[in-house]
């Protein structure tokens, strides 16, 4: 049975160039960067060239790429960091952001007591920044988070729209772009965006390490204590191998954009078409010219199927998802999705198909064979 990976805004497989680089300077460049011996000192040397080399694909400078875990980590970091030291008082969002952003926002509310405002979403998943211009009109320390792409429907912000209002408003802008690095091209010489986040298992390279983009004069605090690395901003010795495979697989995914982007557009054009012929009924959750690799699909099924539709295409070997692969283990509706359909509609089954330069077009007729036989 072949196995179809079709859910790669979850995660994605890491590019094999990526494993050997990862592979090699675990075997051989294993010293601390922090350390002064020669051992050291190539260490060191290896994590500063991945972060001259992140910066420079978002036309960033090198000391505003900040080391993490992951996008969560740099989110939470972020956003408590700017209440708590830059003083915000006020937080703008959307109820359709990842729950490292609301979850983060709601807890900084309680512990807080800031002001909590979210911006209106439009029947097909985008912001309305006629809202967020209203909404800009009051007079506190604000910061604006909202996302690039959504990771459920793939609808795009206009980030650079969304900066401008800011500027003009002179408020903060954070934007979890971990959708879209590595996807798309981000110029931040362009952009008035004063913080944004990337996770490299977004854009094939490895989990447990992302970075954060954080403006120079920022203000920013650490979120935990314990050492000086990262500018003092983000304490524990860096995963030299983990940065080291970020940094390349970010580059191979810029070096190789266009033609893949060309790759993948052609696949979801290919789904489109194919759901249009054997499922009339279907409609797109979102726009069908929303982000490339995501396509949010509800499906002409009866609610008693919604249960069962992964399983039953994860026993044919398709992997697919319903929505955030963090949630995903839920019984509850997608949080994103109750915001743009229909109670009715939410109980009917949706599926969230997303994916990479590694899909074909017969991976698409193996989806709708398995879809098929659900009917």
């Amino acid at each position: 049975m072949k196995k179809v990976y079709l859910d790669n805004a979850s995660t994605t497989a890491i590019r094999t160039e990526v494993i050997q680089e990862m592979a090699q300077i675990m075997a051989q460049d294993y010293g601390n960067p922090s350390s002064t011996h020669s051992f050291g000192r190539n260490a060191k040397s290896i994590l500063e060239l991945s972060r001259k080399s992140i910066a420079k694909h978002i036309n960033a400078t090198a000391q505003e790429i900040i080391f993490t875990s992951c996008g969560t980590e740099a989110n939470n970091w972020i956003l408590r960091s700017a209440v708590k030291d830059l003083k915000v008082k006020r937080i703008i969002t959307s109820k359709i952001e990842h729950h490292a952003v609301l979850h983060t926002i709601m807890a900084l509310q309680q512990e807080y007591n800031i002001q909590v405002d979210y911006v209106r979403v439009k029947p097909n998943g985008a912001i309305d920044l006629t809202d967020l211009t209203d909404l800009l009109a009051q007079d506190s320390k604000t910061l604006v988070s909202l996302m690039h792409v959504n990771n459920e429907t793939g609808t795009v912000l206009d980030l650079k729209r969304v900066s401008v209002i800011c500027k003009e408003h002179n408020v903060l802008f954070h934007s979890d772009t971990v959708q879209s690095i590595g996807k798309t091209n981000v110029d931040l010489q362009e952009l008035s965006v004063d913080f944004l986040v990337a996770s490299a298992h977004k854009f094939h390279g490895p989990k447990g390490v992302g970075f954060a983009f954080v403006r120079k004069n920022s203000g920013l605090q650490p979120l935990f204590y314990g050492g000086e690395q990262e500018k003092g901003l983000r304490p524990g010795t860096e995963a030299v191998h983990q940065i080291a495979g970020m940094a390349k697989a970010l580059d191979l995914s810029y070096s190789n954009l266009e033609e893949e982007k060309k790759h993948i557009s052609a696949l979801k054009f290919y789904l489109i078409e194919q759901l249009e012929k054997e499922f009339p009924g279907f409609k797109i959750n979102g726009n069908s010219d929303d982000f490339y690799n995501i396509l949010n699909v509800l499906l002409p099924f009866s609610a008693d199927k919604t249960a069962m539709i992964l399983f039953h295409l994860d026993m044919k070997g398709i992997a697919v998802s319903r929505g955030s692969a963090c949630q995903s283990g839920s019984i509850r509706p997608s949080h994103v999705l109750a915001e743009i359909l229909s109670d009715e509609d939410l109980k009917k089954p949706s599926l969230r198909i997303s994916f990479s330069h590694y899909n074909s077009m017969e991976d698409v007729d193996l989806l709708i064979a398995g879809l098929k036989s659900m009917k």
